[in-house]
């Protein structure tokens, strides 16, 4: 029967790319003189926060957050998450209201228009590129002086292995946070592997749910102690995600 559901996941998937672009190309102008200031990054941030919204609901997910702690305007945080599909940025948009800039792989930067912004406002990394990792914290500091907040997505990519649970964690958000005392904010989505995967002809409409769980303080650490904040950090995600699983038996 799947040959009948074909071609709606088809367009359904096509739609996406669509709720993607319309508000960029939209709003192009206003986007373009926004982010020619840093000052102005702010009200960028809150244009790409409706943003976020407005493709979650044109899919037909509709996001809910929990909250263990409300995080403070005027701390900086490094907000990480476990990264399940392509909807985790949008879900990371509606889930924080502090300003935040984005860590993502390169390779983001070459879809059409949503390319365009993306690699004028995030850091881009190439995993694979020594230098270009190097160039990433000398970019996040920068960005952490002027007062925001950075996102990391510390899997480093979605396992090809959907049963995957939690795939190991990279020592970057970790080494950043300790170097500049600031707090982990660690989230867990639920439910964006399910929504939508990104195996082409998976997924669902439905409720997209996420938990903010309590900060990590830094204050104090040292570099040695990277490794022990970043286990920390992937024990409380996975503890989490196991026992939802473990609900729906």
């Amino acid at each position: 029967m799947h040959w009948i559901s074909a071609p709606f996941k088809i367009l359904w998937r096509i739609w996406f790319y669509l709720l993607v672009a319309l508000p960029i190309v939209v709003l192009f102008p206003v986007l373009l003189i926004l982010i020619s200031r840093d000052a102005w990054y702010p009200l960028y941030f809150k244009i790409a926060r409706g943003w976020g919204r407005f493709v979650l609901t044109g899919m037909g997910f509709w996001p809910s957050v929990k909250r263990l702690e409300r995080h403070r305007k005027e701390q900086s945080y490094m907000f990480v998450a476990n990264h399940q599909s392509m909807t985790d940025i949008m879900l990371m948009l509606h889930a924080v209201g502090r300003p935040f800039v984005f860590v993502g792989k390169k390779e983001l930067a070459a879809i059409p228009v949503f390319g365009f912004f993306y690699k004028r406002t995030c850091i881009l990394v190439d995993r694979s590129n020594a230098q270009s990792r190097k160039a990433v914290f000398e970019q996040a500091q920068e960005r952490l002086r002027n007062g925001l907040s950075v996102c990391i997505f510390p899997e480093g990519g979605v396992p090809d292995d959907e049963s995957i649970v939690l795939d190991s964690f990279k020592d970057g958000a970790f080494r950043l946070a300790i170097e500049h005392q600031i707090p982990i904010a660690p989230l867990v989505f639920y439910d964006n592997k399910k929504r939508f995967p990104f195996r082409f002809f998976g997924g669902v409409p439905g409720r997209m749910r996420a938990l903010v769980l309590p900060t990590i303080p830094t204050s104090g650490m040292e570099l040695r102690q990277k490794q022990e904040l970043r286990n920390q950090t992937r024990n409380l995600i996975l503890e989490e995600l196991k026992g939802q699983k473990l609900l729906k038996k």
